[in-house]
């Protein structure tokens, strides 16, 4: 090998070398600001989770059931008594379903209650079945010395209420739901990312999703104090354990409970979402459910799936109605 191939071989590795510890440090910088931006993202979230603590306002009053405090708010002193059960996940129920709440305690009087894992109520480590989570649902009625009552609720209320009415017949007037799910609804059996989504929270990226996504609730109602104690009580609350428990529940929930059907002579309302273009079949599926009680009613609204953040004044004007009806 003469000497210029030599030099040349030489010239030829050392660039490669260079380049190749060009890449290495980029990125390592890339891998570097990474952790740093992570790093960073974490401390002031769990600085404001420690201050946002603090500003939260209690309301409501907590009942004892299987020995952990449950958050339970009432207002209004009608002669007839709505129990009203969140969605799932739904940060601080009482909270959410403020709208609705002052419009139906002028005649009624309303109990909301919120569950392990959400808004000022305890978490819990026993496991997110419907058959606990009825069970302390029921506790907690029983604590407030309510005996008759009408169920109302959204969402997941729709698969835990059927189970409920069928387990405590003779305590149900009647059962309202708003926007609730349908036991043998299609596409329940989905494997959700629960540990990202630990993650996206424990990390603080979760915040600053929210943070640079709006605000939710811009267009609603809502006052400007109860927009800021949802927040802040979101942040508090979101996929903790209890709730990814729900979660992880999910699939088999719906599965143990895909064939249960409202008694044919309790009362069933329900408030359903007229534009769900994810489901074409949610309408005429709720219309069935209708069908399964003798005095069953479903009316459509356009709206999001959170139809008492918008409807509320429909809803309750329309759920009066249909209680004289009863009567």
């Amino acid at each position: 090998m003469n000497v210029a191939k030599t030099v040349e071989i030489l010239t030829t590795g050392t660039k490669s070398r260079k380049k190749r510890n060009l890449w290495l440090k980029i990125i390592g910088g890339i891998i570097g600001g990474l952790v740093l931006f992570l790093g960073i993202v974490f401390v002031v979230n769990a600085i404001s989770n420690g201050v946002e603590k603090k500003k939260i306002e209690p309301y409501g009053q907590y009942v004892n059931v299987d020995g952990k405090k449950m958050n339970a708010y009432i207002q209004g002193d009608g002669e007839q008594t709505i129990v009203l059960l969140p969605g799932q996940g739904t940060p601080s129920p009482v909270l959410d379903f403020k709208l609705l709440i002052d419009e139906l305690s002028p005649d009624y009087r309303v109990v909301a209650i919120e569950p392990f894992g959400y808004g000022l109520s305890d978490e819990t480590e026993k496991e997110r079945t419907t058959e606990n989570i009825i069970s302390e649902y029921h506790e907690a009625v029983q604590q407030l010395g309510i005996d008759r009552y009408i169920l109302m609720g959204h969402s997941i209320t729709g698969l835990y209420g059927v189970s409920y009415v069928n387990t405590y017949p003779d305590e149900v007037l009647a059962f309202v739901g708003i926007d609730s799910s349908v036991p043998n609804q299609p596409g329940m059996d989905v494997q959700l990312p629960l540990g990202l989504m630990h993650f996206l929270q424990d990390s603080g990226l979760m915040r600053l999703l929210k943070a640079v996504s709006g605000d939710p609730y811009e267009s609603l109602d809502f006052d400007e104090h109860t927009k800021e104690q949802m927040e802040l009580i979101s942040n508090q609350v979101a996929t903790n354990p209890t709730l990814l428990d729900e979660l992880r529940h999910l699939g088999s929930n719906f599965k143990n409970g895909e064939e249960l059907t409202y008694p044919s002579d309790l009362p069933v309302l329900l408030f359903v979402q007229s534009n769900n273009e994810h489901n074409p079949q949610w309408v005429p599926l709720h219309a069935e459910q209708a069908k399964q009680s003798a005095q069953g009613k479903m009316i459509p609204m356009e709206g999001s799936h959170y139809l008492h953040h918008t409807k509320f004044k429909e809803i309750a004007e329309e759920f009066k109605e249909y209680m004289k009806q009863l009567e």
